[in-house]
């Protein structure tokens, strides 16, 4: 039975529903897949790197209703592309990787073409949508006609039941997950450190789009309070987007300009390195007009690497770690909380080794790419690659 997956996001753009796609679907056999993705620069280089069959049919729309003429005329452009490659693969289902606008997508072909779809659902996507009439509609059309919906947490599922009426039989819970082999813990080295413009100092490091939501803002505030206990403190950000003149504004006016760097555009290697050589990773999410963070791969990548994490106490984000034994769950709408939460691990070298060799053991038990492939692979039908499972050591970690 062949699949066809839409997400306009997709690698090489960056984005964790992207990489969680990447990940499952390439452990899947390339036979029962096809994937309807969005454009990119280096979309050539990258699709010469992988397996996956990969149609670049996917455009970014300015709007997501369908009441205006852009969004009636993006959708349809969408809804003719999408008909001309299931002519042409033939697929039996069809997976969307949003709500927006890739469900819309997905229940317009439902009826073209009688092909049933599931939907993904992240989170801050089902959140966003309630603060208009029309997007309200739409998602709930999508939600109602899928054959079922991939939450990727239970608070997701929470969101699902409590707002959008959904019963439990019609939700599965799929988790995002971490390439263990490839985010593995390293030893301090000087070198790479010096590489970074780290050098000694003490380095606090987030990785995430610049978004409201991700709460950048509120530990550039809480910098000058850790400061009078850690005066080379150093907060490197790894992500671009929308924010990235409000923060190096923000750094500016705080006087903390010598305190923060932020890295709009790295390779993956670098990235690892990033999460390895840090003294602690902090997500420091909050709600910010109902956009919420959905669960949190980057709190997953870091305890990959043997770091304790931090992250706010809203969305899914608790369900990456052991509170208290692995990370710490704080509220992140003003900034003392989360400089007292910072200072309380940074200040007590050993108790971070021990969440981080902890936390190591947890997410290879729970969230390595080929268990969950395994579980996708059951949930969809579709075969795994022969020779892609890799055994880990059994780990007694308990929640």
């Amino acid at each position: 039975m062949k699949t066809l997956l839409l997400s306009e996001i997709f690698p090489p753009q960056t984005g964790g529903s992207g990489r969680w796609f990447q990940e499952i679907y390439s452990r899947l056999e390339r036979d029962q897949v096809v994937i309807a993705a969005g454009g990119h620069a280096r979309q050539k280089e990258f699709d010469k790197s992988h397996h996956l069959n990969v149609v670049r049919d996917l455009q970014p729309m300015s709007t997501w209703g369908v009441a205006s003429p852009a969004g009636f005329t993006g959708y349809a452009r969408g809804i003719c592309r999408i008909r001309r490659l299931i002519t042409r693969e033939r697929p039996a289902m069809i997976h969307a990787g949003r709500c927006l606008p890739e469900g819309v997508i997905a229940l317009a072909l439902r009826f073209l073409t009688g092909i049933p779809y599931l939907c993904y659902v992240h989170g801050e996507d089902v959140s966003t949508a309630r603060s208009s009439r029309e997007l309200s509609f739409l998602v709930r059309r999508v939600l109602s006609s899928a054959a079922c919906c991939i939450a990727n947490s239970r608070n997701t599922v929470s969101l699902l039941r409590r707002d959008w009426g959904l019963t439990s039989e019609r939700i599965n819970i799929l988790y995002p997950g971490v390439d263990t082999q490839k985010f593995v813990p390293a030893v301090q080295d000087h070198r790479l450190r010096k590489r970074l413009n780290w050098q000694d100092r003490t380095v606090v490091l987030t990785v995430g789009r610049l978004q409201k939501r991700k709460g950048h803002d509120m530990l550039i505030r809480a910098l000058p309070l850790i400061r009078e206990i850690f005066p080379d403190i150093l907060y490197s950000i790894v992500g671009d987007g929308e924010e990235f003149s409000t923060l190096e504004n923000l750094s500016s006016q705080v006087g903390m300009q010598n305190h923060v760097q932020i890295l709009r555009e790295i390779d993956d290697e670098e990235l690892v390195t990033c999460y390895q050589q840090c003294d602690l990773f902090v997500l420091p999410n909050r709600i910010h007009d109902r956009d919420i963070e959905g669960f949190g791969m980057v709190l997953l990548e870091a305890q990959a690497c043997g770091r304790p994490v931090i992250a706010g106490d809203s969305g899914g984000t608790a369900e990456t770690m052991i509170s208290r034994h692995t990370g710490l769950i704080v509220d992140c709408t003003s900034p003392k909380p989360l400089a007292e939460a910072v200072l309380e691990l940074l200040s007590d070298a050993s108790r971070r080794q021990t969440m981080g060799d902890l936390g190591r053991q947890w997410v290879v038990r729970n969230f390595d790419w080929n268990s969950l492939a395994t579980e996708a692979s059951e949930l969809f039908g579709i075969r795994r690659i022969a020779g892609k499972e890799i055994r880990h050591e059994d780990v007694p970690v308990r929640v």
